[in-house]
């Protein structure tokens, strides 16, 4: 553990160290902060629209584990993102 001697400074002056300091810790770490994006669900045939597929070809995809489909309350719902990172590109 170190120690600090704080040797002819006044109780304000610590005062203003202390707040510049946090001040530039909430700076640096603003820069690097990035906000976590709410998960966005959609329905099956919000994803048959999106990817302009019969209702029958999302859930025969969900079958082979192509999509992943999640259920709540007796729906079926598939997460944005994972549809999205579902089409690959191929090359040719």
């Amino acid at each position: 553990m170190q120690q600090v001697q704080l040797i002819s400074i006044t109780l304000e002056e610590l005062q203003n160290t202390i707040i510049n300091s946090v001040k530039n810790q909430l700076q640096e770490l603003k820069q690097f902060y990035q906000p976590k994006e709410p998960t966005e669900y959609l329905t099956r045939q919000e994803v048959s629209k999106l990817l302009k597929i019969d209702l029958s070809s999302v859930h025969n995809w969900s079958k082979k584990g192509i999509l992943t489909k999640y259920q709540c309350g007796g729906k079926i719902f598939y997460k944005r993102s994972e549809i999205e990172n579902a089409i690959i590109k191929l090359k040719h």
